[in-house]
């Protein structure tokens, strides 16, 4: 009964957060194509439940826009029939960027991360507040937490910034999604196995706060591999945390804090370079109902992570992927 209350509050502490982001955007002129109820709740659920779940969010992504058919790269005009633009016609663009139905929902499934970041945030306040208490000399493990997350996130951080067109361009490919899946797979399954064969010895961290410099900043880069998309930044963190010695339980709750600045700089850079395109096409309206709807769901996700992995650990995702794998293989080759 108190987890179920407990977790009412997250929920009406996350349509607070959610409301006064609504509150807060600017009226528009209605969108070019509205996307309909039923597909922001759907991307919503498949946003929130695979960001933390270890089994790749784009990989999901890309199956969800495809059968909702949000892959359009024709581009879009206005009521008069003139071409919308992404980036007019230019000295640098010659040819301009146009508007299109992809590029909007790839900007929206970016943008949306704002509820599952509203998730995390409800779970785990305290280890935020005891990181801010930190940051200003009232608390020595909070410190240590704050020092160990900024640790983890720098790595990904200047490394994403200075090779994202390089990824965009050449590495957001079905068949690339697919060999990440598969390799992925792998590479869970070997650590379950290095985890069971040193359970006696091999996990001396109780949490987050007890990684050292180092092993965070191992941590970090090991993050850097998510940005081929379909690792998931959730998989490899979980992975590396294993081998700093924090149990399955503290390795994935770590990935949750370490994702939190990395969904919102990302979500942050993808709504100033996208975001007014986003909402020119889409409209504001289930925009945020995404974002509610992958808040809820990310709180669930997250919830039964932490449950079953210190329990069960991650051989069930990695077969999980496995069949991802082939579902988008037959989809591609379709």
């Amino acid at each position: 009964m108190y987890c179920l209350s407990h977790s009412f509050r997250h929920s009406l502490l996350i349509c607070s957060i959610l409301l006064l982001s609504a509150r807060a955007a600017e009226k528009s002129g209605p969108p070019v194509k509205e996307l309909s109820t039923a597909d922001a709740i759907v991307l919503g659920l498949v946003e929130g439940v695979t960001e933390f779940l270890p089994i790749s969010s784009t990989g999901h992504l890309i199956i969800a826009n495809e059968l909702l058919g949000l892959e359009s790269t024709r581009p879009l005009t206005d009521a008069a029939g003139k071409p919308l633009w992404h980036k007019a016609p230019s000295k640098d663009h010659p040819d301009g960027v146009p508007l299109t139905v992809k590029l909007a929902a790839d900007t929206y499934t970016v943008v949306i991360q704002i509820g599952a970041i509203a998730a995390v945030l409800a779970l785990y306040w305290r280890q935020y507040l005891s990181m801010l208490l930190g940051l200003i000399g009232r608390s020595s493990s909070g410190f240590r937490l704050l020092r160990n997350v900024l640790l983890a996130f720098f790595p990904v951080a200047i490394i994403g910034f200075l090779l994202h067109d390089l990824v965009a361009k050449y590495l957001f490919s079905t068949f690339t999604v697919i060999s990440a899946l598969v390799g992925g797979a792998l590479l869970m399954l070997w650590a379950e196995r290095w985890r069971r064969a040193n359970s006696g010895t091999g996990f001396s961290k109780g949490e987050g706060a007890e990684l050292t410099p180092r092993q965070s900043l191992g941590i970090g880069f090991a993050q850097c591999f998510a940005l081929c998309p379909g690792m998931s930044r959730s998989m490899v963190t979980i992975v590396a945390g294993y081998l700093a010695g924090l149990k399955p339980a503290q390795s994935a709750e770590f990935s949750f804090l370490v994702g939190l600045p990395t969904l919102a700089g990302a979500a942050f850079l993808k709504s100033l370079k996208s975001g007014p395109a986003m909402i020119q096409v889409f409209g504001w309206s289930n925009v945020l109902l995404g974002a509610f709807v992958a808040a809820i769901s990310a709180l669930l996700a997250v919830k039964f992570l932490v449950h079953f992995i210190s329990r069960h650990g991650l051989a069930v995702f990695a077969y999980y992927r496995l069949a991802l794998a082939v579902a988008l293989l037959v989809l591609y080759l379709l």
